[in-house]
């Protein structure tokens, strides 16, 4: 399936009547701050370099950020952390990510969420997680050079492992979750692991620029390592 196809279902997605019905609500109320745009309010599809060999991978999309803006991490604070580390790290051309006509363009990476629909308090129930899944596996499927991931909080981690199982990988045990955790399973995508770029994690210093930045250097390590001899893309 083309990834224009992928898409195309991703905005159309109807599965989960909380979901959409918090998203259309947010979408009218909207946030004293942004009173004067037209939000998105619909499933927020994936965002990125069709040609991505690294895959960065979030929870959800924020009330007033691609809820909004109908973009992944962008037009909130957790999006400009996060794209001031793929700057950094040759994965964006710019820091900016205000919304779709800022300029932004991603190199060798593809920004996507587990979930596409902004759940009430940053919180999918299982089953809205288990409704969106198989549009990931999709996606994941229309990037054919795809050969890392990263995974930024709990659920994108164990969302990687439940890809693998549909490929048929198992790994047991499976490692802990933590911050810079490197997994290489046998066959299957590298991963590297970050604590999620919400404010709850940067405010607090658990995350830092500094973090984000390593976690996306390893993962430029991954990409190298697996390219021909002098070969290298981005920074």
């Amino acid at each position: 399936m083309a990834l224009s196809t992928v898409r195309r279902q991703i905005i159309g997605c109807e599965e989960c009547p909380r979901l959409r019905a918090y998203c259309a609500r947010i979408a009218q109320d909207k946030r004293a701050a942004f009173r004067n745009d037209v939000y998105w309010g619909r499933p927020v599809p994936g965002f990125g370099d069709r040609r991505a060999r690294l895959l960065v991978l979030g929870l959800a999309p924020a009330a007033h950020g691609a809820n909004r803006t109908g973009r992944p991490f962008t037009g909130d604070r957790s999006g400009d952390f996060l794209m001031a580390a793929m700057h950094e790290t040759g994965f964006a051309n710019q820091a900016l990510c205000r919304d779709k006509q800022d300029g932004l363009v991603l190199i060798d990476a593809y920004l996507s969420t587990v979930v596409r629909c902004a759940p009430p308090d940053n919180r999918p129930a299982p089953t809205e997680i288990a409704n969106c899944h198989p549009l990931l596996q999709a996606e994941t499927t229309a990037l054919p050079r795809l050969k890392a991931i990263v995974a930024l909080g709990k659920i994108a981690y164990d969302s990687y492992w439940r890809l693998l199982a549909e490929r048929d990988i198992t790994v047991r045990p499976r490692p802990r979750f933590h911050h810079g955790l490197v997994c290489r399973p046998p066959g299957a995508w590298p991963l590297v692991v970050s604590y999620h770029p919400s404010q709850q994690n940067t405010h607090t210093g658990r995350l830092t620029p500094t973090m984000l930045v390593d976690v996306l250097t390893t993962a430029r390590t991954l990409l190298d390592e697996q390219r021909p001899h002098g070969a290298r893309l981005g920074r």
